[in-house]
């Protein structure tokens, strides 16, 4: 058995635990936007104006429709990258905690 967890210099940092902080890549952490909107929305808005476009043939419809469903998600990922979630989450609570 190798000795105890916690090095001997604890408290040597006021950052944290010494030897206990490793480097994380920023990937990890930053959150995953598909052209400056959040992922899913990106992907639900594509599906939504191409089947309008392609399906429907309605060219111009189709591209008003993604032009500004991902003008709005992109302004709402500037100002919090987890707006869909925490949105989300609004909707299905909002019984819950009425004022």
């Amino acid at each position: 058995m190798t000795g105890p967890a916690i090095p001997s210099n604890v408290g040597a940092s006021s950052s944290g635990v010494a030897g206990f902080e490793i480097p994380l890549h920023r990937a990890l952490t930053a959150p995953i936007l598909l052209g400056g909107a959040p992922r899913s929305i990106a992907i639900l808005n594509g599906t939504l104006a191409g089947a309008l476009g392609l399906g429907l043939q309605q060219w111009i419809p189709g591209l008003v429709v993604w032009v500004i469903g991902h003008s709005l998600a992109v302004f709402a990922a500037k100002r919090d990258p987890d707006f869909a979630p925490v949105l989300m989450r609004h909707l299905r609570q909002k019984g819950w905690l009425r004022c």
